[in-house]
């Protein structure tokens, strides 16, 4: 009976594998936030301001661009 040796390549994969596979399962904890649909509670968003001035903008536009 002929003895199969693994090709180094393929125990280099398997080993590949499973490190990747092991560096998936950490022993930190995981916490899990839970949020209220619709309900924004972070800190106040600055693009807010820019739909002000985005409809400033767009009456100019409307005031200059009557003729088409």
């Amino acid at each position: 009976m002929k003895c199969k040796i693994l090709h180094p390549l393929t125990v280099s994969l398997v080993l590949a594998g499973l490190l990747a596979a092991l560096a998936g399962c950490s022993p930190e904890p995981r916490t899990v936030t839970l949020r209220e649909p619709g309900v924004y509670k972070g800190a106040k968003d600055p693009l807010l301001a820019m739909q002000q001035q985005d409809q400033v903008l767009v009456d100019r536009f409307r005031l200059v661009q009557t003729d088409r």
